[in-house]
């Protein structure tokens, strides 16, 4: 198998849900969030014109990205994942039911072709969960970056 690195983030988005209650559902402290109608700021902090369309949270669910191995696999840990985000399924199918949406941001970092299976289980579990899945494939590791640039 070819070595590649991942995170996983889950990101929600909804009309209008404060994210502090996101927060205290699902016992995940937020990376970014803002709620609907909050003003819009630049990264920086600055104010920017207009206010947000829709509330948006985003945590990890990995503290860092992890190298792949015969034993750890985005499917190995997305199975843990999935074990964990179900007690929250009440939550995730409100969340739908009111226009919002929750994905998986699965990002994926590799210096060569590699193969990604998700199993019939856990696409099944995904979709009672009301979870989609994003898959952002990068060419090359973070870290193998940041290497590259010291040099």
């Amino acid at each position: 198998m070819s070595d590649y690195e991942f995170i996983i983030s889950l990101r929600i988005l909804h009309p209008t849900i404060d994210p502090s209650t996101i927060t205290q559902t699902l016992g995940i402290e937020p990376q970014h969030s803002w709620k609907a109608g909050d003003p819009r700021r630049s990264p920086a902090g600055g104010e920017l014109e207009g206010v947000f369309r829709q509330s948006y949270w985003t945590g990890r669910l990995m503290e860092k990205p992890q190298l792949s191995s015969e034993r750890l696999s985005v499917e190995s840990v997305l199975v843990q994942i999935l074990a964990q985000l179900r007690r929250a399924h009440d939550f995730l199918e409100q969340l739908n039911t009111d226009g919002g949406v929750a994905e998986l941001l699965v990002s994926l970092y590799a210096r060569e072709n590699f193969r990604l299976d998700l199993s019939a289980e856990s696409l099944a579990l995904l979709g009672r969960l009301r979870l989609a899945v994003a898959l952002d494939v990068h060419p090359h590791s973070p870290h193998s970056a940041a290497v590259s640039q010291a040099n």
